[in-house]
C-alpha cells in the first residue's frame, strides 16, 4: 500500500487532479479539460504558482496563470499567418494546446517514483484547421518530493514532416519584484517590444510596465529565481531542446513567468530552432521544475 503519494479526483468546475506527497507536503493540482493546465502547485500550504482565478473560470478567456502548455508554437507570428506548401493559416499566439480538451491515459503512485499522471491531445479537425498535421501529444506530469516533472511525447502521424516549437509559460508567484534574484545562462537578451538585443548583467528595472525578454544561445541547461522576499528559489531543468528562456511580467502584478521554450517568436517562417519531426517518428523533452522554501 502506498502511503507517501496519492493522486485524488474533484469533480469542480472542471474535474480536478490532486498529487500529494505527505512527506513533503506538497500539493499538484492538474485539470486536463481546460488545456492539460496544471492550476497550482504548493507546498507547505504556501503557493508557488499565481492563478487569476477569473480568468480560469471564463472558458472563452485563455487562462492567466497556472502552467500553461504552449503547442505548435511558443509565441506569436506577424499577422497571426505562417505557410504549408502554398497555403497561408491563421494561429494563435502560443497556439492551441493551452485551450482544448485533454484526456487521462494513466496515473500511477509509487513511494519511490512519486505520483504521476499522464494526459493526451490528438489533432481533430479544429487543430487541422489551423495547424495541418496529425498528431498525438503525450505528457507526464511527475510529483517526487519537492520536483516537477514533465515528460513530453510528440508523435507525427502525418505523411509529411511536422513542424513545431513547444514549451511552457508557468506562472511564479511573487512578493517583492526587486528582491528577485535572476540567474539565465545567457550573456543578451531580445526585448520583444522594441526588438533590440541587450547585455544582460543579471538584473531588470521593475518599474517599467512590462519586461518580456527572450534569452537564447543558453550556456547550459538550468535557469533559476531567488525570491528573497518570499524566500522561495526556483530552478528550471532542461534538456537540450530548450534552446529560450523567456522571461515576462507586468508591472503591478504579483507574477513573474520564466519560460522555456524549444524556438522563439516567428519560428514557423525563420525556422530557427524550429523542430521538424519525420513522419511516424517521436520526439521527446524532459524538463523539472523544482522549488524550495528556506
Amino acid at each position: 500500500m502506498n502511503t507517501m503519494y496519492s493522486i485524488a479526483c474533484e469533480q469542480r468546475q472542471y474535474k480536478t487532479y490532486i498529487l500529494s506527497n505527505f512527506e513533503t507536503a506538497t500539493q499538484v493540482e492538474v485539470v486536463p479539460e481546460r488545456g492539460g493546465i496544471i492550476t497550482s502547485w504548493c507546498s507547505n500550504g504556501k503557493d508557488i504558482l499565481y492563478l487569476d482565478q477569473e480568468r480560469f473560470k471564463s472558458p472563452e478567456l485563455s487562462v492567466r496563470g497556472g502552467i500553461p502548455i504552449l503547442f505548435p508554437l511558443c509565441g506569436n507570428l506577424p499577422d497571426d499567418q505562417y505557410s504549408v506548401d502554398g497555403k497561408t493559416y491563421k494561429i494563435k499566439q502560443h497556439g492551441f494546446a493551452r485551450e482544448l480538451p485533454w484526456t487521462v491515459s494513466d496515473q500511477n503512485t509509487d513511494d519511490l517514483a512519486g505520483a504521476s499522471l499522464t494526459i493526451l491531445l490528438s489533432s481533430n479537425e479544429e487543430t487541422k484547421r489551423v495547424y495541418p498535421f496529425d498528431f498525438n501529444l503525450t505528457f507526464t506530469y511527475t510529483l517526487q518530493g519537492n520536483t516537477l516533472q514533465i515528460s513530453q511525447e510528440f508523435q507525427n502521424n502525418s505523411a509529411v514532416a511536422m513542424p513545431f516549437s513547444a514549451g511552457f509559460h508557468p506562472y511564479f508567484l511573487c512578493g517583492d519584484k526587486n528582491q528577485l534574484e535572476v540567474a539565465i545562462p545567457s550573456s543578451k537578451y531580445q526585448d520583444n517590444k522594441t526588438k533590440e538585443t541587450h547585455t544582460f548583467s543579471g538584473n531588470f528595472d521593475f518599474n517599467q510596465d512590462e519586461i518580456d525578454f527572450a534569452f537564447g544561445n543558453l550556456q547550459n541547461n538550468r535557469t533559476s529565481v531567488v525570491d528573497k522576499d518570499r524566500r522561495l528559489k526556483v530552478t528550471i531543468d532542461y534538456d537540450n531542446s530548450t534552446s529560450w528562456i523567456v522571461f515576462w511580467t507586468v508591472k503591478g502584478k504579483d507574477f513573474y513567468c520564466l519560460e522555456p521554450w524549444t524556438a522563439t517568436r516567428n519560428a514557423f517562417n525563420t525556422e530557427k530552432n524550429l523542430t521538424i519531426l519525420q513522419p511516424g517518428h517521436t520526439h521527446k523533452i524532459n524538463l523539472g521544475f523544482k522549488a524550495e522554501f528556506s
